[in-house]
Order: C-alpha cells, then structure tokens, then sequence
C-alpha cells in the first residue's frame, strides 16, 4: 500500500467509503455482515487504514456496523476514522451535539479524527453557520473531540468558493473529482481553489458510482485502446488521480471483495507523474467522447435556479445526461425517481421560460426538461 500526508496524518491513498456494502434482501439497512467484514479483513491486513462513514449511510446502519467491528477486532487506534454531522437534519444549536454523542456512541469512539460537515449546499450550509457550527467545531476540537474538521460538497463552484472563504480554519474538504467531472459542482476549479487556500482535497466518487469501470460504448473503448499500457477502465480512472501530487487520498464505496482486490492493486502501482502527457491527453479525448454523446452539457451552474415552479432544473438534467453519456438508464431513473421530491421533477415545468433567459450554455432548457421526464419516470 501506498501512503501520502493529509493533514499531517499518514493515510493509505485508498480509503473505505462505508456507504455501498452489500447487502441482504435489497434492503440498504441489512448489511451483509460477513462478507462485509471479509471486505474490511482484506482491505486492513493489506495495509488501508482509513474509514469513511457517515449519519445516514445504509439507512443509519453503517456506522453501527464500522464501529462493532472496530471494537470485536481491537482496531480503533489503528484505524483513521471519519463521519460526518448530518446538517441537513440540523434545526436548532442543540442539535450539533445531539447528533455528534450519537454517532460517539454508535461508533464506540471517544474522539473522530475527520469531522466533516456533509454534504453542504447553499441552503444547509447558511442554516448551520447561523447556527454556529464554526464555533462549535471549535469547541470539539479544543475538548479532543475532533482532530481535524472540513467539509464535503454537493452544489456549484460559487458556493463552494462562499464557503471556504467564510473560515480560515478548515484543514480540507471532500469532493466529487475525477477525469470527468472537471465542470460539476466544484469541479476543477474547486480543487484548485482549495489547494489555494491550504485546504487538502479527500477526493470523493473517483468512479462516478461505478460508471467509470464499466465497459464504457465503443466509440470509447475503442479510444482505451490507444493507452500503451492495457489496463481496466477503473485503474486507469483511479490512476489518473493518483498520478497528481495533490491528492492524497482517494475514497472508493466497495461492494464486493473483488472490487477492494482489484482497487488495492491499482494502490499498489500508484506513482505520481505516473502518465505521459500524450496519455493525459488521451484522457481529455475519452472526456471529450463522453461529452459529445449528450445533446447538452449542464455545468450544473445553478444560474437557472431556483425555478418559480420548484423544478430542480440542474439535477434533472444532470440525470438525463448520466444516461445518455454512460448508457445508464437504470441508475438515472432511480435516481430521478428515488432522489427527487415529486414537486421538484420534470413535468411541473410551466414553461414559463424564465430559466432560458439565464443559462449561459444557452441550452434548450423547456424542450429537454420534457425529454427527461419522458425517459425518466417510472414505467406505469
């Protein structure tokens, strides 16, 4: 295993995100305990050491589980472990500590090593800070609670930026990153803007939930063919993160104990500078190729939102675009159909017209919204 710095600490460059384990019955809050635990036996005894987990991950279940098999296998001093406080569900001061002893105890620690506020977006993160998570953070920190705090991120670059320049005591933020999404959410200019301000980057997603290792269409593979050295679409998407100084650590949501095999080998070959820039520029070309599939590209700006009839108009076609760049009609339907409030989908689009005014990719927003609902919805 490879190991880098963040924040002074010595981390795997592959973490544990304790968010895809499998599971019995199609049911996200029965973890399949024992092929779970094979999964955390293998990753550890070659050489992992960082877990990833949060408030709502598996229905609430995860950190149950992380914190039971810390416990029963004496690991908790070995182990880097991170959750994150559900801010969504913060309504009132009290509740900062109310959920924090929650997940002390569903852990069984006495202290986090990363503490993340999760998932911020404009309106969670404005919510909590008028609450006073800052100080609150603060105030774990001096106790020992916390030995390091950041931020993880789901909205555009213009409130990523808002944030981090709103507290010069943050030590690093968790993104979405990968040789695709150099334009969603925060992107590529969030990861430089981070590193600007003296942030470290957790690099979240590295695979897009798996669309990155799959058998990508033809017009794609036939491009992986070009790299001179043959390896699988999910080595290449990893290493080309590795391949950047400026990334510590990657987190990767392991489902099965093949995939954690598969990822520590790729770990175990990981160097900086690793590509050529001929191969770096092989990577912008399959980018490119993804890219071209779609009708439009959404940078997920925000510059349309809010709509004046609750349309949540940049996730809707950021799931459409999932499934025509990525052939991935069943994850985009759930997603559209699991993710989205009724209120918020497609078809409540009056056509009003006033977000065509405001896009700056002057994309034909009314006709794909029409589109998207069409693919998306739920067959009757």
């Amino acid at each position: 295993m490879r190991y880098r710095k963040l924040c002074g600490e010595e981390v795997s460059i592959l973490g544990f995100g304790a968010m895809r384990f499998p599971i019995l019955d199609k049911n996200q809050k029965l973890i399949d305990v024992e092929k779970t635990e094979e999964m955390f036996d293998y990753a550890i005894e070659h050489g992992v050491n960082y877990i990833d987990t949060a408030y709502p991950y598996h229905g609430g279940e995860s950190e149950i589980f992380v914190g039971n098999y810390l416990k029963e296998r004496g690991l908790r001093d070995k182990i880097i472990l991170t959750t994150k406080l559900p801010a969504w569900l913060i309504k009132e001061e009290a509740d900062f500590d109310k959920y924090f002893t929650e997940q002390l105890e569903k852990l069984q620690t006495d202290y986090f090593d990363f503490y993340l506020l999760h998932s911020l977006n404009a309106k969670s993160w404005q919510n909590i800070k008028d609450l006073g998570v800052l100080e609150w953070c603060e105030k774990m920190k001096a106790r020992g609670k916390i030995k390091h705090i950041g931020f993880s991120f789901h909205d555009s670059y213009s409130v990523f930026k808002k944030i981090v320049d709103a507290y010069d005591k943050w030590e690093f933020c968790q993104l979405q990153y990968n040789y695709m999404d150099l334009e969603f959410q925060a992107g590529e200019k969030g990861f430089r803007y981070a590193l600007k301000n003296n942030l470290e980057v957790i690099v979240m997603e590295p695979l897009r939930g798996g669309q990155l290792a799959k058998t990508p269409p033809l017009e794609i593979d036939k491009l992986w063919q070009k790299f001179p050295e043959e390896r699988s679409y999910a080595d290449g998407a990893l290493q080309w993160l590795w391949n950047k100084k400026e990334v510590p650590i990657l987190l990767s949501g392991m489902t099965t104990l093949q995939h954690v095999k598969e990822n520590i080998e790729s770990a175990n070959r990981a160097e900086i500078g690793i590509f050529s820039m001929e191969e770096l520029d092989l990577f912008k070309t399959i980018r490119t190729a993804y890219l071209k599939r779609s009708p439009f590209f959404c940078t997920t700006c925000k510059y349309c939102e809010p709509c004046p009839h609750g349309v949540a108009i940049s996730t809707v076609l950021g799931f459409y675009m999932m499934n025509i760049m990525y052939d991935d009609l069943d994850k985009s339907r759930m997603f559209y159909n699991s993710f989205l409030r009724e209120e918020n989908r497609a078809d409540k689009c009056n056509e009003c017209g006033e977000c065509l005014v405001k896009c700056p990719q002057q994309i034909e927003i009314i006709k794909w919204l029409k589109e998207s609902h069409k693919v998306l919805k739920k067959d009757k």
